[in-house]
């Protein structure tokens, strides 16, 4: 195994379980498991972040090509790791702030707003985004003879970019939805309201 593998596969790992456990996030109907959870993945995207940032500093600071390739590899992902540091961290604590306030009581639900919350596209997007833009540095470091050509590298890109904007489209109308359970029941027309004072 290459040795910018071995490093490459645990940050991999790190966020693909980030991004699955946040993708159930929306899910939870209980606030003490919708805490927990959160802090999972609280932690593993801060751990992710924390590995990402080790293994840019070490290509930085080292002249070993091994460190040099990994660094390069993670290239792709440093933006949405940015996004995730930047953002996503920030609503993870909010989200589990927020169950934390509803989770002394063992069994209570968890209400749709926090829900919402927690199905918002900059909570799970950035975490599933950075762990698919490891995907093309694992390919390449494990050795795997992957046709090249411009031809190509075009329906590479245009393929990631329209499953990055499956992936948005379904957190968005997740978050839409139970954001609309969130909202409060209002009469449905002036008339109707007019007609029960009546």
């Amino acid at each position: 195994m290459e040795t910018h593998l071995a490093v490459l596969v645990p940050v991999a790992v790190v966020w693909w379980v980030a991004g699955w456990l946040a993708d159930g996030l929306p899910r939870l109907d209980r606030a003490r498991l919708l805490r927990r959870r959160t802090g999972w993945v609280l932690g593993l995207t801060l751990a992710g972040i924390g590995l990402t940032g080790a293994v840019f500093l070490a290509g930085l600071a080292s002249a070993a090509v091994p460190a040099d390739r990994a660094a390069a590899g993670l290239a792709l992902a440093a933006a949405p790791a940015f996004v995730v540091a930047v953002c996503t961290v920030r609503r993870l604590r909010r989200v589990r702030a927020g169950a934390q306030a509803f989770a002394a009581v063992p069994r209570i639900p968890a209400p749709h707003g926090l829900r919402a919350a927690a199905a918002h596209p900059l909570v799970g997007l950035p975490v599933q985004v950075t762990g698919l833009a490891i995907l093309p540095a694992l390919a390449t470091a494990s050795g795997a003879n992957l046709p090249t050509g411009p031809g190509v590298t075009g329906f590479a890109v245009t393929l990631g970019v329209l499953g990055v904007a499956a992936i948005g489209v379904r957190h968005a109308l997740r978050h839409n939805r139970l954001a609309e359970r969130a909202m409060p029941e209002r009469p449905a027309s002036a008339r109707t309201a007019g007609a029960l004072h009546v």
